[in-house]
């Protein structure tokens, strides 16, 4: 029996995993419960057939357990308190700060993106504008390499 590896996820799965990320997110601080029981309600209630279940799982996980850490690395590139912050602009914020921190295999640039356009989606009118440049602030801390090796920080 032969094994072979697990196709890498493409682009749109992630996508659509960041976007069932965000709203179990924002399920997740309203209701209270354990994100282990949030994350179940939300796998039994949404079709995800179309998303990178791995990723889903290893965002709210890592979430989860490194929520202040996330918090602490964001609080210093906002204007105002965390807490303050509306609950989309939150998840979002923690979601890229996430991937920033701890996903060195996502380019800076997409993380950045990703968040802009999940900002458009579901946040306030310019609300993108906001997380546009906590994140970028952050990367330039966090993946200060690979931000050099990009040039200037460009607005994504």
């Amino acid at each position: 029996m032969s094994e072979t590896a697990p196709a890498s996820p493409t682009a749109s799965q992630r996508h659509r995993a960041r976007e069932a990320i965000v709203q179990a997110l924002y399920q997740w601080e309203l209701s209270g419960y354990p994100m282990p029981q949030v994350e179940a309600l939300f796998r039994a209630d949404n079709d995800l057939k179309r998303a990178d279940l791995a990723f889903f799982h290893s965002a709210l996980s890592r979430i989860d357990h490194n929520h202040s850490e996330f918090v602490d690395a964001l609080t210093p590139h906002l204007q105002r308190e965390f807490h303050d912050l509306t609950p989309i602009e939150r998840n979002i914020l923690l979601l890229g700060a996430y991937e920033l921190m701890e996903r060195i295999d996502v380019p800076f640039r997409v993380v950045i993106s990703e968040a802009v356009a999940l900002s458009k989606k579901f946040g306030a009118t310019d609300g993108h504008k906001f997380v546009n440049g906590v994140l970028d602030q952050l990367a330039a801390e966090t993946r200060q390499v690979e931000v050099a090796a990009h040039g200037s920080r460009e607005r994504v």
